[in-house]
């Protein structure tokens, strides 16, 4: 594949415009006192996410104790939450509230059902344009990133790779862990990205390196943290900035060929059963307080009011590499499709 301008875009671009651009993004919606006794007489919150479980499980606990509310946490990998939610859709089922997915492209398919209602907490108001659909059907409340890395106490650092490339050196066969893009919407983006950038003969040469290959991108970290694999061929940058912090013995890789970057996109559903307990968890996920939380475990932030820990490498040091959701809706299946060709699973 040659790499087009629209298909991985670089550096301060942010991520693209993903649907129409016709529509004007609505006006910030300030949280009243109204919607909260209202949400609270609804008592629920159905949350479909992709996000790690340790983080969704404490955003949701400091929910439920800010607003005496309940938490129905569905926690998957984001195209597990993507096939449930339209299979649910397609039986006329409408259970959940605020859906959370690491796949902007399935924003894309939502919105084209008319799925998505347009909501803009007045909390991220002050974000930039990257974390907000130009129609206000999405909030990308916290990224990622997905990088390689190794253990420290398995690898010395100067023999670690140091770019995508390096991790096809015939010195790793058999020591690499890999999450998969069939389930986990990190490594849907991070696929994308790369095969567009390396093109397939990279993945084609990776699959010849006796990967051990685990579903979620919040695998690799752990089994690589644990010793079971040296090397961890991809892995999402919050789980294991959370390991780190932990003492876990992981150094992560910036490959000067790019990293890609995680849009992690919350939606309110037009159906949502209990639609003001809805927009108040959005708002809360938009917080300062939420924002807080989602970085002490690991996640990037929008909100320019909150620092990033000094021992994290700055955005500034790293070539970032965005996709364009539209794009990445329009050739998921093919790309998922391809990988297990490729890898045999």
């Amino acid at each position: 594949m040659s790499i087009s301008r629209r298909a991985v875009l670089t550096a301060t671009a942010g991520f693209a415009v993903a649907g129409s651009a016709k529509a004007a993004r609505p006006d910030p919606t300030v949280l009243t006192q109204d919607v909260i006794t209202a949400a609270k007489k609804e008592g629920t919150i159905a949350w479909y996410t992709a996000d790690d479980l340790v983080l969704a499980t404490q955003v949701s606990k400091s929910f439920e104790a800010k607003y005496g509310m309940t938490v129905q946490l569905e926690r998957s990998g984001a195209e597990r939450i993507y096939q449930r939610i339209g299979q649910e859709y397609s039986s006329d089922i409408s259970a959940v509230d605020v859906a959370t997915t690491s796949d902007l492209g399935h924003t894309v398919s939502w919105r084209k059902s008319g799925w998505l209602a347009p909501f803009v907490p007045a909390e991220a108001a002050h974000w930039t344009d990257a974390a907000i659909a130009p129609d206000g059907l999405y909030l990308v409340d916290k990224f990622t990133l997905v990088v390689p890395g190794y253990n420290s106490r398995l690898v010395k650092a100067a023999d670690a790779p140091k770019t995508w490339t390096d991790l096809l050196d015939p010195k790793w066969k058999g020591k690499l862990v890999k999450a998969h893009p069939g389930y986990s919407g990190a490594i849907t983006n991070e696929t994308y990205a790369l095969s567009h950038l390396l093109g397939w003969e990279f993945y084609e040469k990776l699959a010849k390196q006796d990967v051990l290959q685990v579903q979620s991108a919040t695998d690799p970290p752990m089994r690589t943290a644990q010793g079971e694999r040296a090397v961890m061929a991809d892995a999402a940058e919050v789980t294991s900035l959370r390991l780190i912090g932990q003492g876990a013995p992981l150094v992560l890789v910036y490959p000067g060929e790019g990293v890609p970057v995680v849009g992690v996109g919350s939606v309110l559903m037009l159906k949502a059963p209990r639609p003001n307990a809805a927009r108040l968890f959005m708002h809360y996920l938009a917080s300062s307080e939420c924002q807080k939380i989602n970085m002490e475990q690991g996640s990037r932030s929008f909100d320019n009011t909150l620092t990033e820990p000094a021992s994290w490498t700055p955005l500034s040091k790293i070539k970032l590499l965005y996709n364009d959701p539209a794009d990445l809706a329009r050739e998921a299946e093919e790309i998922k499709k391809r990988y297990s060709q490729i890898f045999g699973v």
